[in-house]
């Protein structure tokens, strides 16, 4: 079947986390995503209340994130705040993982706190997704993750917070996110149970429909407006959104 605008629409999360967000911003982002009918927004954790306020008699559900951007509470910290973003109303928590645990090789210690983490969620009717910062990350960990994953029963795998920038030897930062590389790695080493979330430089129509191709669920996005306006503007025109894909990209084999 052709791509329709909500099939778009519900790929994006719609991301409210910049820390320079203020109340009004968080509202506004809430209406936009009300309007647009998003699959979710992903809020900061305080204002959890606001967005479930705004969004309560809608299908855009209402998520947050955990130990964010950095991953470095313990295990317990990790739990007493899934603990209160699900009583305060999310039903969709992005977790980051222990970031240097993982790249230590201590993947006992980062399945344990996914476990743990994914078993308070789903008792409470919510879904986990567990970030991994992939910018940080070789391949084989990646894959380690994506195993782990599938193994603790967490409903998506995700490639980035949106802020793991990586220094430079000039001392600068820059930061990749979402790449196709990781995309269909994450997504060939994940069950079908398990789905990919992207996060992080799939700011264009174009790119959210070539990762559509490569098997990707969802997406986070601030640039929501701008995509699900292009959307609806070439639909109108009856060109089809799946002509938009890179298909050297995702291999067109769709």
């Amino acid at each position: 079947m052709p791509l329709t605008l909500k099939d778009m629409a519900k790929m994006i999360d719609h991301s409210l986390l910049h820390p320079t967000m203020t109340d009004r911003d968080l509202t506004e982002g809430c209406e936009l995503a009300l309007k647009y009918d998003t699959a979710s927004v992903c809020i900061k954790p305080y204002a959890l209340p606001l967005a479930c306020g705004i969004l309560k008699s809608s299908d855009v559900l209402v998520g947050t994130v955990i130990s964010f951007p950095h991953g470095n509470s313990k295990t317990a910290i990790k739990l007493k705040e899934t603990e209160q973003a699900l009583s305060d109303g999310a039903v969709e928590i992005d977790m980051v993982i222990n970031i240097g645990k993982a790249l230590g090789g201590d993947w006992a210690y980062v399945e344990d706190e996914i476990r743990r983490l994914n078993t308070m969620t789903v008792s409470a009717g919510a879904i986990l997704k567990v970030i991994f910062e992939n910018d940080f990350m070789e391949n084989d960990e990646i894959i380690k993750l994506c195993e782990i994953c599938s193994d603790t029963g967490a409903a998506f795998v995700k490639t980035s917070t949106g802020y793991g920038f990586v220094k430079q030897d000039n001392g600068m930062y820059s930061y990749k996110g979402a790449t196709a590389e990781h995309l269909k790695l994450m997504r060939k080493n994940s069950p079908d149970s398990v789905k990919v979330k992207a996060a992080g430089g799939v700011r264009t129509l174009k790119d959210m429909v070539t990762a559509r191709m490569m098997g990707v669920s969802r997406i986070g996005a601030t640039a929501t407006a701008v995509i699900l306006d292009e959307a609806e503007t070439r639909l109108s025109k009856g060109e089809k959104l799946e002509d938009l894909a890179d298909r050297e990209i995702s291999g067109g084999e769709y």
